[in-house]
């Protein structure tokens, strides 16, 4: 049975990307925002759903990450989002990932064209697998079918990890269907898979059924809290610990999730430039952002050391 040490730490957070008023990515701004998630214990799934990445190029993503790593990040607790429409993209993505040293990439499937065949994804998958050739490429493929509306099958993740076991070591599962991820990890539990699920709701659940942690939005905002229960999770107070994540996740799923959440940063940090989005989403007006720090001030909810 094949084994998958890793480096990566049980929670892992899609990093918001900070702009400048050009739309460009700020990499130094995103450096800090990282260091600060890994003092609390968090991994940086840099360009992930919430990082605005399709909103970004392939060559400005690679040229952030090439900025990150310089500046200090520790690779071994990157792992970039490198899927895209464009075999090309992928490629080019994953493989400045694989040469910058990062313990893994996380790989959304094609996106574009919905009702494929598991054949077309597969095909997808091993054609980037193929034409990066390095051994030291490590997929943790990622299903999120509300956004991208194609779902990973079984049969599929069964198919690519037997045919690149040693590359194909993990998914993000962000369905939000709990029967779904708790398949998916008995299923490959034989081949040493490593399940993280999409949300910290999840995450005390997916510990217990073999999974290795979670991969969510709101360890950007609370990844102290977040990290707290991957570590005590078989303690007694593991349940409380759940609950009061599921909490701080509820304030912010009344909001769109990406604007609240740097909407967040920006109050916490005092940088009203956080607030920036790009095209088609919208910042927070001021009444809503006025109504999410209240809402986070009735709970005492802090962002210690932003």
């Amino acid at each position: 049975m094949p084994v998958h040490p890793s480096s990566f730490s049980a929670v892992l957070s899609p990093v918001l990307t900070p702009f400048n008023a050009d739309g460009s990515p700020n990499a130094k701004k995103l450096l800090r925002q990282c260091q600060w998630l890994q003092s609390h214990g968090v991994g940086q799934a840099v360009f992930g759903t919430n990082s605005e990445a399709n909103s970004m190029s392939a060559r400005q993503k690679i040229m952030v990450l090439e900025e990150l790593i310089d500046g200090g990040l520790n690779p071994n607790n990157v792992m970039p989002g490198t899927g895209a429409c464009s075999v090309d993209d992928a490629v080019a993505m994953t493989r400045a990932a694989v040469n910058a040293g990062c313990a893994g990439v996380l790989m959304l499937p094609p996106f574009y064209y919905k009702d494929v065949a598991d054949d077309g994804l597969f095909a997808f998958y091993a054609e980037v697998i193929e034409k990066v050739a390095d051994t030291n490429l490590k997929i943790y493929v990622y299903n999120i079918p509300p956004v991208t509306k194609i779902g990973l099958s079984i049969p599929l993740l069964e198919r690519l990890v037997k045919a690149y076991p040693n590359t194909v070591i993990g998914m993000k599962d962000s369905s939000g269907d709990w029967p779904y991820t708790e398949s998916v990890i008995k299923a490959l539990a034989g081949s040493a898979f490593r399940v993280y699920a999409g949300s910290e709701v999840f995450l005390l659940r997916t510990l217990k059924a073999g999974g290795v942690g979670c991969i969510s939005a709101t360890a950007n905002v609370n990844p102290k809290a977040i990290a707290q229960l991957a570590t005590r999770w078989l303690e007694p107070g593991a349940d409380a610990l759940q609950e009061s994540l599921s909490v701080v996740r509820a304030i912010f799923a009344q909001f769109p999730m990406i604007p609240g959440m740097k909407a967040a940063v920006a109050h916490y940090s005092g940088d009203p430039d956080w607030l920036r989005v790009r095209p088609p989403l919208l910042s927070l007006d001021a009444e809503q952002q006025n109504r999410l720090v209240c809402e986070l001030q009735k709970i005492n909810f802090q962002m210690e050391g932003l």
